[in-house]
């Protein structure tokens, strides 16, 4: 009986979800990386602020998503699961920005750091996640 109240404490808890997010980030900063045709943080470390602006952006969607589905999911599995969904649809959306744009390369004109597409990358990636996040909810 101890055993089980032990993992329902919520100090427990919110570090049980805090590491399970942040090894979540970790992932999610790994294959925006694979996506991404420039080395983020190589860039941000150069100055590129565009990349910054657009890694930010993704870094808070995801963070965003993933507050969404610790607060409506009872499971870490559900939250995880929802969480990683909605990850998959951020990422769906990076490339659909991509593809809408056929004027220019977003990632070509991040990477020269074209602060207004890295601007309307960061608004995409938060603004998204509100939605998805309300969506999987």
């Amino acid at each position: 009986m101890l055993g089980s109240t032990f993992w329902q404490h919520p100090l427990v808890e919110t570090a049980g979800y805090f590491s399970v997010v942040i090894l979540c980030l970790i992932v999610s900063m790994v294959v925006f990386e694979i996506v991404t045709k420039y080395k983020n943080w190589e860039e941000i470390k150069n100055g590129n602020v565009s990349v910054a602006l657009a890694t930010g952006g993704k870094i808070l969607g995801v963070c965003n998503i993933f507050r969404y589905s610790i607060e409506q999911h009872t499971s870490l599995t559900e939250m995880l699961a929802w969480g990683s969904f909605g990850f998959v649809l951020l990422i769906f959306a990076y490339i659909l920005f991509e593809f809408l744009t056929p004027r220019f390369k977003v990632d070509e004109e991040i990477e020269m750091d074209n602060r207004s597409v890295g601007l309307i990358s960061f608004t995409i990636s938060v603004g998204l996640s509100f939605v998805i996040g309300a969506s999987i909810s």
